[in-house]
């Protein structure tokens, strides 16, 4: 990467990379397989205290994240016609690392794409607190993990490692990206597979590590979880589906009868009529929302949603009996972000940066993010490399009512989340349940 203003000189680049729920923050070079002995950076002994208020506020945050990012990946009328999958808390969670090491303007942007007001060091925590709520069970797996890749004698300051140490549990490699930044582009990818059992592969295509780059962070999140009441196979048919496009074809449609979660409604910014639904995951805590505008409906209800109508949506829904359809769906997403994060006005980290929290008088740029991920949706539940889920807790018995009538035959968005705290582990939009 070359600095106009002086000449020939390079600029170090830091790549940033977010793996769905598993995002990475890649930088110049790397080794090969050989490379990446971990080393533990200095840390304190325990983690400083949360404030659970600030935990709060910044699952909130990064909700209000992924819908700027959902809209400015859909901007384009190609892209609002395609199946997207993005981890907010992945790439929150990537950038949360970026934050502490950047000043001035850099910090100010990406503070505010954030939607944080906390000082980075506080949100970093914030986040990996949040990001430290590991589940694992027979039913339900949920983990993510944070690691940290620099070039061999590359000065990074230590309180800068220290804080990522701290806040995110993150494993420190050395490694030579100047002299083999193939071999390190594929260390950084098989560490990424294997963060996500083999979900996420080649997140770093050819040549975006090269060997200019001196750090690489990356963040692996992982979901694998079964539904709290899992759909009978045998209630499994082919259903039409009508697309945006006006088309419908047959799609392999579940169905299910029973107590949900849910609402309908209309007005407020949005205008269009939905319906929406809530899938618990085994465990209680962990969730899948799934919202539905009206047909036809869906191009404007999706570019009106933001957090605070997201919010009045969940907290609308409520138990009662519902004869839900929903099509199996099974696609994945890969996108360079750096369009979208400048569309959010994020600029000074690609162009000017001052990055000097990570180390001092050497010049470093972000020179590209980019995000993997994927998600399953069958009969026994959600996999995705990534992770979001809602619990639902047992209602007093309602009087008898009539099931209301959700059968998922258009375009629809859901969101992963974790209903204890509120982080968006997943959100999309399926256009198209047939298409990968």
């Amino acid at each position: 990467m070359t600095n106009s203003s002086t000449g020939n000189r390079r600029r170090a680049a830091l790549l940033l990379a977010a793996v769905l729920a598993a995002p990475l923050l890649s930088g110049c070079g790397s080794t090969g397989a050989g490379a990446g002995a971990e080393v533990r950076a200095s840390a304190p002994a325990s983690r400083p205290a949360v404030d659970p208020a600030q935990v709060a506020a910044t699952a909130k945050a990064t909700a209000a994240f992924g819908l700027d990012l959902l809209h400015a990946l859909t901007a384009k009328p190609d892209d609002a016609g395609r199946n997207l999958v993005v981890s907010p808390t992945g790439l929150a969670t990537v950038l949360a690392m970026v934050l502490p090491g950047a000043r001035g303007a850099t910090a100010d942007e990406l503070a505010k794409a954030l939607h944080t007001e906390l000082d980075p060091k506080q949100y970093a925590l914030a986040v990996g607190a949040s990001d430290q709520q590991a589940k694992n069970g027979d039913q339900v797996t949920l983990r993510q993990s944070d690691q940290v890749w620099t070039q061999q004698g590359f000065p990074v300051e230590p309180d800068y490692l220290a804080t990522l140490a701290a806040d995110f549990d993150a494993g420190v490699h050395t490694t030579d990206f100047k002299n083999d930044p193939e071999g390190s582009r594929k260390a950084v990818n098989a560490a990424v597979e294997k963060a996500t059992e083999g979900r996420i592969k080649d997140l770093f295509a050819p040549k975006a590590i090269n060997p200019d780059t001196r750090l690489v962070l990356t963040d692996a999140l992982y979901l694998k979880a079964k539904w709290a009441s899992e759909f009978k196979p045998s209630h499994t048919e082919d259903r039409p589906f009508h697309k945006l496009d006006g088309t419908a074809a047959n799609v392999s449609t579940m169905s299910r009868t029973g107590e949900f979660k849910y609402a309908d409604g209309s007005g407020g910014i949005l205008g269009e009529p939905w319906q929406a639904i809530e899938l618990p995951y085994a465990g209680g805590n962990l969730a899948m929302d799934l919202i539905v505008p009206a047909q036809g409906g869906f191009a404007a209800f999706t570019k009106e949603l933001d957090q605070p109508e997201l919010d009045r949506i969940l907290g609308a829904l409520a138990e009662q009996p519902v004869d839900l359809q929903l099509p199996r769906f099974h696609f994945d997403t890969s996108d360079e972000l750096t369009p979208a994060l400048r569309s959010l006005g994020v600029h000074s980290a690609f162009d000017n940066a001052d990055l000097s929290g990570i180390a001092k008088d050497q010049p470093l740029a972000v020179s590209t993010v980019v995000q993997k991920a994927t998600v399953q949706v069958d009969e026994e539940g959600t996999v995705a490399a990534a992770g979001s889920g809602v619990g639902i807790g047992v209602a007093a018995a309602p009087a008898p009512q009539q099931a209301a009538q959700l059968h998922i035959d258009r375009p629809f968005l859901f969101l992963i989340r974790d209903t204890s705290g509120g982080r968006p582990l997943f959100l999309g939009q399926v256009v198209d349940p047939q298409a990968k």
